[in-house]
């Protein structure tokens, strides 16, 4: 009789605490992507110009690779408190992405409701957002991806930091930011701000943007525009996307992008970086799919001669389950002006064979 009245009373209290958790509805999630391929380069070193060939194994060609937390719990009444933390991994030797900041890719806390999703902390930018669901190459071969490292700022290469992104030579990501996320009439409209943090100087290294994104059946538009400021507030930085995808009957997707920033780089300088992307992801049966996508990139400075690069990417993806696909990759680039380097060759090929399993 003892142990069948600890057994009611044990009972009874999950059912006294079981509505409280059913009704809060808590969730964490952990999820992320392991990526790895083998590669084969040549005029490159494995992304970057070069001279030479080179042979590597390469993390996150299909996807960058990385581990992450989201967390949400209904507040009741259509609230919720969310929050999110990701950091990327190099695959190939388990350590961080960066060497300084542990959650790099996103580290926020927000609040949602019917009206949209307040978040604060370190955030993709707006350009970032606008590029994710109309990139030729669906955000494909990040490290190597016009879309995100020009238009997207990823690597800008302008000589100057802009935003408060931790970063010298990147503002794909900005700390210390506030953004709104939400949908109105079928319209999803985002709105961002970055506090730079700078001491004495409010206006220093901060970002403000708004972006606006379009979806109706197949078609999808996307649009943002963002301003970014320097360290010390003496140079700016100007950049838009405006893009579209549309799926075909037969779930082909193409999909087109334009990208354009014009940056202060100095008392009298200026660096002004066109983007231009057109692609197309075709079902080849089943489980196969084919992806192609080119990109032409120009870049203007001032006192120096026009310059850029056109660059061809395919990717053929094998899907072994809902997690894991196999894939093989190549791409193509054809520099022009001197973009690469006066010592590097003109023309540079890739070719990758890699896994992704996502969880």
């Amino acid at each position: 009789m003892r142990h069948i009245s600890t057994a009611t009373a044990a009972l009874a209290t999950l059912c006294a605490v079981a509505p409280e958790g059913a009704q809060a509805q808590s969730s964490v999630r952990l999820y992320g992507i392991v990526d790895l391929a083998m590669r084969r380069a040549s005029g490159l070193d494995e992304f970057a110009p070069s001279a030479t060939s080179a042979t590597v194994m390469s993390s996150g060609v299909n996807n960058t690779s990385r581990w992450g937390l989201r967390v949400q719990e209904d507040l009741g009444d259509g609230f919720s408190a969310q929050a999110q933390l990701e950091s990327g991994i190099n695959a190939r030797t388990g350590a961080p992405i960066s060497s300084s900041m542990y959650f790099d890719r996103q580290s926020w806390v927000g609040l949602g409701s019917r009206w949209g999703l307040v978040s604060m902390g370190r955030q993709t930018s707006l350009l970032a957002d606008a590029i994710s669901p109309i990139d030729p190459l669906g955000m494909r071969l990040a490290s190597f991806n016009p879309s995100v490292n020009v238009a997207a700022l990823s690597q800008h290469q302008l000589g100057v930091g802009f935003g408060a992104s931790g970063s010298a030579t990147a503002s794909y990501r900005l700390n210390n930011s506030v953004k709104y996320t939400g949908d109105v009439a079928g319209v999803n409209l985002r709105a961002m701000h970055s506090f730079g943090e700078v001491a004495g100087n409010s206006g220093a290294s901060d970002s403000t943007g708004l972006a606006l994104g379009y979806k109706h059946g197949p078609l999808q538009l996307s649009a943002a525009h963002q301003r970014f400021r320097n360290n010390d507030d003496t140079l700016g930085l100007r950049a838009s996307v405006l893009g579209a995808a549309y799926t075909l009957a037969g779930g082909t997707r193409l999909a087109g992008i334009f990208g354009r920033s014009h940056a202060e780089t100095g008392a009298t300088a200026r660096t002004t970086l066109r983007t231009l992307g057109l692609g197309a992801t075709v079902p080849a049966g089943a489980l196969v799919a084919l992806t192609l996508a080119h990109y032409r990139v120009d870049r203007a400075r001032s006192a120096r001669a026009d310059d850029g690069y056109g660059r061809t990417v395919g990717f053929a993806e094998y899907t072994l389950s809902r997690r894991s696909v196999v894939y093989a990759e190549v791409d193509h680039t054809r520099w022009h002006g001197g973009f690469q380097g006066a010592a590097n060759k003109p023309k540079a090929t890739g070719v990758s064979l890699g896994v992704r399993h996502s969880f």
